[in-house]
Parts: C-alpha cells; sequence; structure tokens
C-alpha cells in the first residue's frame, strides 16, 4: 500500500505545501480529489521576497506565493502564506554559508526538507490538528502491515527525489505524503493534467538552482557574505600554480573556473582535490586523484529502525546522481562506507543516501574520504 491518495483511506486533514509550481499543485489537487479536507499554504522564506529568483528559476517569489493562491481557488481549498523566513535563514542560508566557509559542499535543498519542510512546518501543522504535510516531490511511501511506513523511490526514476528526503525519520514519513509519487508519466504529462484541472501554473517552467541567490551567482553570493580573501592554488607537491579570492568558491571535483596559467606537464585537465580553509589553499591535480575508496559521514538520519552491524547498499551522492555499491556500518555514531568499486568528486559536505532496492534506509553528511589506492577499494 503506498500513500497516492485513494478514496477507500479515511479522510485526513492535510496541509499542502504549495510553492507556486506545477508539481504541488497537481499533488494539492490529488489529495482533495482523493476526499482528504486539504488546506494550502505557501511558505514565505524571504524577509525580502524581491530579492529571490524570478520567472523559471526560483520558487519563493511574490509571483510563486500569487501562483500557488491562484491554484488554491481552483482547487477550491482554503489557503494561506506562512512567514517562516528567520527559521529558514537561520537553518539554510547560515548553515550554507557557514559550510563553504569550513571547506564543505552542502545540499541547501535537502537542509531545506529537513529543517523547514518536514521539520518547521510539520511541528506547526500537528499543532494545529492536521494529520498530514502533502508535497509536490516525486516519491512513495509504503505502509507495511504493522503501520509503519517506508520511503522508496519514486515509479519513475527520471523524476525520483528520494536523494532529498532521505533526511527524513520515522515520525516525519508518519505525517507526509506525496502524491505524486506512483506516477509512471512524463513531465508533459503532469502539465497536461493540470491544464485538464484548469491550473494557470501548467505551462509555468521549471524552478532550478538555489532560490535565496537571486542571480545564479553562488561565488559572488559567497564573496559577498565572507569577503574575498586571497589565497594559493598549488598541485599535489605544494607548488604554487596560481591564487584565488576565497576557497568557498571552489568544490572537490570543480575543473572549470580554476584560472591556472601554466598547463599541467601532461596536458590533461586539472580539478580541485583538496580545500583547506585553515590555509586557504585550494589544491589540485589529476583526475585519477579523485577516485575514493571510503568515507566517513556523520549525523546519520534513519527512515526508521537504525540498521545495525555492516550492510550492503547502494549509495547516492549526489542529487541527480548514479547508485554505486558500497558496504556501510553505523559505529559510534559514524557511517562508515566503503566503495564496491572507487567513485570520483565526493565532497565532504555532500549526503551519501543508502538504498536497500528502491527503499531509502537513511542518510548522513560526508565529513571525509579516503582515496583508493592503485584501483584497489
Amino acid at each position: 500500500m503506498t500513500d497516492t491518495p485513494q478514496r477507500s483511506r479515511p479522510p485526513l486533514r492535510v496541509l499542502a505545501a504549495m510553492s507556486g509550481g506545477v508539481d504541488s499543485a497537481v499533488a494539492a489537487a490529488r489529495a482533495a480529489e482523493a476526499g482528504h479536507d486539504v488546506t494550502g499554504v505557501h511558505l514565505a522564506l524571504s524577509a525580502n521576497p524581491q530579492s529571490f529568483r524570478t520567472g523559471a528559476r526560483g520558487c519563493c517569489t511574490i509571483e510563486d506565493s500569487r501562483d500557488a493562491r491562484r491554484a488554491a481557488d481552483v482547487i477550491g481549498i482554503p489557503f494561506y502564506v506562512w512567514d517562516l523566513a528567520d527559521r529558514f535563514r537561520e537553518d539554510v542560508v547560515e548553515d550554507f554559508v557557514a559550510e563553504y566557509e569550513a571547506g564543505r559542499t552542502p545540499n541547501p535543498c535537502l537542509r531545506c526538507n529537513e529543517k523547514i519542510k518536514f521539520a518547521a512546518l510539520l511541528d506547526k501543522a500537528l499543532a494545529l490538528g492536521f494529520d498530514a504535510v502533502c508535497t509536490g516531490h516525486y516519491a512513495k511511501i509504503v505502509t507495511l502491515p504493522d503501520g509503519s511506513r517506508e520511503l522508496h523511490r519514486a515509479s519513475d526514476m527520471a523524476k525520483d527525489q528520494s536523494y532529498v528526503l532521505g533526511v527524513l525519520d520515522e515520525k516525519q514519513l508518519a505525517h507526509a505524503m506525496f502524491p505524486l509519487g506512483d506516477t509512471v508519466t512524463t513531465k508533459e504529462e503532469i502539465r497536461a493534467e493540470a491544464e485538464r484541472r484548469g491550473l494557470a501554473v501548467a505551462k509555468k517552467p521549471d524552478s532550478h538552482d538555489i532560490c535565496f541567490i537571486a542571480d545564479g551567482d553562488t561565488q559572488g553570493f559567497l564573496a559577498r557574505r565572507l569577503g574575498k580573501a586571497e589565497g594559493d592554488i598549488v598541485d599535489e607537491s605544494g607548488t604554487k600554480l596560481g591564487t584565488h579570492e576565497g576557497a568557498y568558491g571552489f568544490t572537490i571535483g570543480q575543473r572549470k573556473g580554476l584560472r591556472i596559467g601554466t598547463p599541467a606537464p601532461d596536458g590533461k585537465p586539472r580539478y580541485v582535490l583538496d580545500i583547506s580553509p585553515v590555509d586557504n589553499t585550494v589544491t589540485v591535480g589529476p583526475a585519477s586523484s579523485l577516485d575514493v575508496g571510503a568515507l566517513t559521514a556523520i549525523k546519520p538520519r534513519w527512515c526508521g529502525t537504525a540498521p545495525t552491524g555492516p550492510g550492503t547498499y547502494t549509495a547516492q551522492l549526489r542529487a541527480h546522481g548514479d547508485e554505486t555499491a558500497v558496504t556501510a556500518e553505523q559505529v559510534d555514531g559514524e557511517l562508515h562506507v566503503r566503495f564496491t568499486e572507487p567513485v570520483r568528486g565526493v565532497a565532504p559536505g555532500q549526503a551519501i543516501v543508502l538504498y536497500d532496492g528502491t527503499r531509502v534506509v537513511g542518510s548522513a553528511t560526508i565529513a571525509s574520504t579516503t582515496r583508493a589506492t592503485a584501483g584497489v577499494v
């Protein structure tokens, strides 16, 4: 049994998070059509919404709020705007800046799901008597015979968003609803459904990038927040190759934008291998030096009961990345992971999400990596 709304289920009081996009509008409409008592809410996440990107590139503008309200009117459900700007700034924006300052690469969408949509929003919803929070994410919740719930990948892998939901714990899953998770259709068919329902957002482009960086220039945003701090770009031997204006402007595996005048001896591209905020140094080298054989991750969060002992899983390291085979074990609150085959471009600060088939086991934040040596993991 999945969480796709069915008329046979007892109606629930559902709070539908409506971003102003087509997915969340269709999700709210499906929940209402299934007979649930649905209320729409748009989250105001900026004290100055005009500073957020507009049009196709964001989900937090005044225009988006108006689009969400119009969709709620068409669906025929109550609609409110909730101000979570302070919480968003503290838990997502400031965390984003602090992580880059520390030489790590965060995922703000994952943090927003953890801290805002399924913590601050869910806590408020439960306090007001709602049973569930509904979103337009593409993922499935499977209810087992004993009533416990599992998070699974969406039926359509091309749209699966379970990676950014891997931070949800058992309590949060118990009050989550993803009406689009069982949809094995193209995005064009979702848009066609929205059009049939009379939703004006049917043709609205999808949001992209980071909603709180208005111009899409992450490096410029960080420079304004952290200031320019010139440092050295060095090779693996420590030889200076160039300079940079802030180590926070780089991420592990980056190839473009290094602005190194001296070519590598072998003429091949160089990549960012390490970022050291202590001495403000960026180390670059060949692609082969990016091979990682193992990692340690912290702050594990389990989508259900925490596994015990070592286990064999697949892991995903990026929102749109491929799965890779691993063995993993939680030891003293840390997750120790070993890859069956070396992987590249693994950056501290990113999330690793473990899967057992399509089931999401849990996630953790990558703290350190161990380089693969001579092709042996």
